[in-house]
C-alpha cells in the first residue's frame, strides 16, 4: 500500500478539467508542503479539495449524532488530528507567501462552475497585485 500513490479523486478531476477548459494552467503532484491538489505558480494560488469525512467536516455534529459507533476511541482523535494539520499546513503555507483555498469535496462536486469561478476570482485579484 505504502508503494501507491494518489493521483486525486472525482472532485478535483473534475475542477482541474472545468479551470483548464477556461484557460488556467496549473500543477499537480509539487513538493510543496500538505500536496495541494492544484498549484498555480506565477499568482501563487494552492487549491485543496478536501474531503468532508477525511478532513472532519462536520465533525462536532456527527460525534453528538452518534456517527462513531465503533473504534470511536481511534477515529475522532485521527479526525481531530487531520483538521489540525490541515490549519498548520494553511498557515505555513500562508507565511509563505501562498493564497490557501480550502474546498469541501462535495460542494465541488454539487456545482463544479462555482468552485472554479471562486478560483478565477482569487487568481485574477493576485496577479492585479
Amino acid at each position: 500500500m505504502s508503494s501507491i500513490r494518489s493521483t486525486g479523486g472525482k472532485a478535483d478531476h473534475a475542477l482541474g478539467s472545468c479551470l483548464w477548459r477556461r484557460g488556467f494552467r496549473y500543477r499537480r503532484r509539487t513538493r510543496l508542503v500538505g500536496k495541494p491538489d492544484l498549484v498555480f505558480a506565477t499568482p501563487r494560488v494552492v487549491v485543496f479539495v478536501d474531503g468532508d469525512f477525511w478532513h472532519g467536516r462536520g465533525l462536532d455534529d456527527r460525534i453528538a449524532h452518534g456517527d462513531f459507533k465503533r473504534n470511536a476511541d481511534y477515529w475522532i482523535p485521527k479526525l481531530r488530528r487531520n483538521i489540525a494539520r490541515d490549519l498548520e499546513v494553511t498557515e505555513s503555507l500562508e507565511q509563505e507567501g501562498w493564497k490557501v483555498i480550502r474546498l469541501w469535496e462535495s460542494d465541488v462536486l454539487q456545482d463544479v462552475d462555482a468552485a472554479a469561478d471562486l478560483i478565477a476570482t482569487t487568481i485574477a485579484s493576485r496577479e492585479r497585485v
